[in-house]
């Protein structure tokens, strides 16, 4: 028979094969492997980012920019670790954790991850859906129940692979960013100030403090750590060391452009919100308000840009918030459940929140404090296996790393430590 004889013909080597033995070079290398740190990205710009930072601005004005520049390099670092543990490992941070550590600790870290999964989805689905309750003038329930309705659609997308969704969120992404450009260009913004707050550090008050530890919170996620670890752990096919340096390269650029374009992202928020509410509206603290107040301030494109951002932001961070739910739960306890199901149980605490009558900014902020307190436990288990030998080999983490991630989780640790003790009445010295 024709064709019988002869060996089969082999498949066409996948992209990414074809970039790591050097066929594909220059950006179309690099664009093959671009996607998991760019979905990251979005925790970095979530609806939760947009409270912390309107208050942010408009109570302290510019002199809060410094916190942002913080905790930007920290979630660099951090997410640079995470891609680095599935790379080298082929396991995410949350099944290196149940595989290495005592059974209650795994138990507690899935806990308090958990408990960190649900205050993430509060923020990323009441800030989207005050975007569209204001946009098209719907109640409240309303816009929330558009937004499950819209990122379920998304997620579905991920039945195709992870490009589809891939594009989708960069398209996102990229709406934001162009968003706030916008926002930037029609904004009178003292630059001069600006460059004041993020060279010059300071606290006024535990006011600040609170804020501060929320933008901390809102910024570097706890989901996200977990997520980038289980989005880079399969991602290309590695045959040896040499292909694991190459993907690593390829990743620590990604991940310092994803995160420098949502760092400059979360300062346009509060230079944005300084510019137009600190002289006059320093009461601004919900988005809401902020909404209302830009219209006859800044005109009605500042304001419609700004829920055109925030609705972006909310579906975005809100698809990427449940991918990173399925992987603790699938990490942690070897369960995996419909996506539908934990799209579900995430939203609950929303709902009940405004069933409650809870003053919806207010929320999304107490919810990216709860994330700073949670956020020591995935930044200390990836420290722990970063720099072990015997987890990463060769690709173990050298001594200057080493100390720049333990600066990191001790100042995290720090500013929680002196926000819990401002909370229960202690004195803490330098905010009195």
């Amino acid at each position: 028979m024709p064709g019988a004889t002869g060996s089969p013909r082999k498949p066409p080597a996948s992209p990414e094969r074809r970039a790591l033995k050097g066929e594909l070079r220059g950006w179309r290398s690099r664009l093959v492997f671009a996607g998991p740190a760019i979905i990251a990205s979005v925790a970095y710009m979530d609806p939760g980012n947009y409270a912390t930072n309107i208050q942010a601005g408009a109570g302290y004005g510019y002199s809060l920019l410094w916190v942002v520049v913080l905790a930007n390099l920290i979630a660099m670092l951090f997410q640079a670790l995470s891609a680095r543990l599935g790379i080298v490992t082929g396991k995410n941070l949350a099944e290196l954790s149940r595989d290495s550590f005592p059974r209650t600790i795994v138990w507690a870290m899935w806990a308090v991850s958990e408990v960190a999964a649900m205050a993430t989805d509060l923020a990323e689905f009441l800030g989207g859906a005050i975007g569209l309750a204001l946009l098209f003038d719907l109640p409240l329930i309303v816009g929330m129940a558009i937004r499950a309705i819209i990122t379920y659609a998304i997620l579905v997308l991920e039945r195709g692979g992870f490009r589809p969704m891939e594009i989708v969120i960069a398209a996102l992404v990229g709406l934001i960013g162009l968003c706030y450009l916008a926002e930037i260009l029609i904004a009178p913004i003292d630059w001069r100030a600006a460059g004041r707050g993020i060279l010059q550090p300071a606290l006024p008050d535990a006011a600040a403090l609170t804020i501060a530890v929320g933008i901390i919170g809102a910024t570097v996620m706890p989901h996200a750590i977990y997520l980038l670890s289980g989005l880079t752990q399969a991602r290309a096919d590695i045959q040896d060391d040499e292909d694991r340096r190459k993907v690593l390269r390829f990743s620590n650029v990604e991940v310092v452009v994803a995160l420098a374009v949502a760092g400059l992202v979360n300062m346009a928020m509060v230079m944005m919100a300084a510019s137009a509410f600190h002289l006059g509206y320093s009461e601004v603290a919900e988005i809401e308000t902020a909404y209302h107040t830009l219209t006859p301030l800044l005109g009605a494109a500042a304001a419609g840009i700004f829920l055109t951002s925030l609705i972006a932001s909310g579906i975005s961070s809100s698809v990427v918030g449940t991918m990173a739910g399925q992987m603790i739960l699938q990490g942690f306890l070897h369960i995996r459940v419909p996506i539908w199901v934990r799209r579900l149980v995430t939203m609950l605490p929303a709902f009940a929140v405004v069933a409650a009558g809870v003053n919806a900014t207010q929320a999304l902020v107490v919810s990216q404090v709860v994330l700073s307190i949670a956020l020591p436990v995935p930044m200390i288990a990836l420290i722990i296996f970063s720099s072990r030998r015997s987890v990463m080999r060769d690709f173990a983490i050298g001594p200057v790393l080493r100390i720049c991630a333990l600066a990191g989780a001790a100042a995290v640790l720090s500013l929680n430590f002196v926000l819990l003790a401002d909370t229960f009445g202690m004195a803490v010295p330098f905010l009195d």
